[in-house]
């Protein structure tokens, strides 16, 4: 087991933007953006932190990899300016803001550690969760001012390899805008030396800023506005996270893998049980069974089994929804920002724990995304605001989603080959289930990550094992 205190800070270092060329032709950045609505939902949430563990050979100079990772960050942040910022709610203005000043640079921060790099790295072993607590850099927070983004590379000697870890606030960026900006930074250091003008970033990683594809049709921005005020008082502009709830102390984390083949047998036998289930239904109005949909099913079904819990209440589900191409006209697919919108998903407990669970869960998950699709993505989201912070804080069990295989994390690659693992470190906080393409297996592969009590996490396993072999 690695020891928790192994790490040590070498450098805490400011990456400031590299200067733009005078004579560049490329539109440069905006050095502010307002909080679109969408944004405004996760303006108190906790960062998204991710960790990416890479191998390395034992000759290589470490020296020469942290000076190529901080050079490219410096070219990244000149094209992801706001980034480089802070946000800010100015008593002035109606709501917060990300703004980049003259001088304004991003925390990196460069540390040593003899940890057992393997261990760590390792996806077919448990790693206690706090192991990962000293990999990921703290997010600068206060009242008044947050950081977007904070770095930390950490070296490990012994173990021939190193990692990245990565915060980055959740009002600033969604998952499908941070994976966008690490695999931009990626590119630029894999090929650092060449042309290094915005034109070097392929297309689908040049960001896009303009806020004004983002429209507001039901009034959505100045309802999350008050709510976000009214959490804790009247009129609290505080950009702190809001109090989550403290995970276990022996929490451990595990990825789990679902096969294609798999994936498509669960759709066929749930496909079939509902058949059974609603006969006199026309086959057009059976719901859509998704890879997401049975994954998030049978990870849910199987969680809730190995908990064991005694009791009746009724259990929430939540995830979000890509809203990109949901919007007439879509807005760009590299939109910079939150363009996510969450469905809630209300279940009786003893419906998923019974014969038919699976089938059950799989019918609520399908049903929320065709309601979006159907009524429209933001259809009840005046509710989000109070139901997302209230399901953090309280004790229930709320199963959120965090990721998604199509953000192809594993393609991440800063020179030195894909990443052995890549982890959501911040589902420990969050209580969620994580969601990526997995790095071996065929197209089509899901990987998901938990963090659990030890002893639940034992169950789990075994629980997901034995329901795929009986498929």
């Amino acid at each position: 087991m690695a020891e928790l205190n192994s790490v040590r800070v070498l450098e805490v270092c400011n990456v400031a933007p590299q200067p733009s060329s005078p004579a560049g032709s490329a539109t440069p950045p905006p050095e502010a953006l307002p909080l679109t609505l969408f944004d405004l939902l996760w303006l108190r949430f906790a960062p998204v932190q991710r960790l990416f563990f890479y191998e390395i050979s034992n000759s290589f100079d470490t020296t020469i990899l942290v000076s190529k990772l901080k050079a490219s960050l410096s070219v990244a942040l000149q094209q992801f300016l706001p980034l480089a910022g802070n946000l800010k709610w100015p008593q002035d203005s109606p709501k917060p803001i990300l703004s980049y000043v003259q001088g304004d640079a991003v925390s990196l921060t460069i540390a040593e550690s003899d940890a057992d790099f393997h261990h760590l790295s390792s996806r077919s072993n448990f790693v206690e969760a706090k192991e990962y607590h000293s990999l990921v850099p703290q997010l600068t927070t206060s009242h008044e001012k947050a950081a977007a983004v904070a770095f930390q590379v950490t070296i490990f000697p012994n173990g021939n390899g190193f990692s990245i870890g990565t915060s980055m606030h959740h009002a600033i960026l969604d998952g499908k805008s941070s994976t966008m900006f690490v695999k931009s930074w990626a590119h630029i250091c894999k090929h650092l030396g060449d042309d290094l003008s915005g034109s070097a970033l392929p297309d689908q990683l040049k960001p896009f800023f303009d806020r004004r594809v983002v429209q507001d049709p039901a009034g959505l921005e100045p309802i999350f506005l008050n709510q976000l005020q009214n959490l804790d008082g009247p009129n609290n502009r505080s950009l702190m996270v809001t109090q989550f709830k403290s995970p276990p102390s022996d929490a451990v984390r595990g990825i789990f893998v679902i096969t294609r083949p798999e994936i498509e047998a669960m759709k066929q036998w749930v496909s079939t049980k509902m058949a059974e289930m609603i006969k006199n239904e026309k086959q057009s109005d059976r719901p859509h069974l998704s890879t997401f949909s049975v994954t998030c099913a049978y990870t849910w079904v199987c969680l809730l089994k190995a908990e064991e819990k005694q009791t009746d209440k009724p259990v929430m589900m939540g995830f979000t929804m890509d809203c990109r191409p949901r919007f007439d006209p879509p807005i760009p697919a590299n939109y910079f920002g939150n363009c996510i919108a969450g469905r809630v998903i209300v279940a009786e407990r003893k419906g998923l724990l019974g014969e038919d669970g699976l089938t059950v869960a799989v019918n609520e998950i399908s049903e929320a995304i065709k309601s979006a699709d159907n009524d429209g993505i933001l259809k009840g989201a005046e509710t989000l605001v109070p139901i997302v912070y209230s399901s953090v804080r309280s004790e229930k069990r709320f199963m959120g989603v965090a990721g998604s295989p199509r953000f192809g994390i594993y393609d991440t690659d800063f020179g030195w080959g894909r990443p052995n693992k890549v982890e959501v470190v911040s589902i420990e906080v969050t209580g969620a289930m994580s969601l990526a393409e997995c790095r071996d297996g065929i197209a089509g592969d899901v990987e998901v990550g938990l963090v659990l009590e030890k002893h639940h996490m034992q169950a789990f396993a075994s629980l997901f094992a034995k329901g795929l072999q009986d498929l």
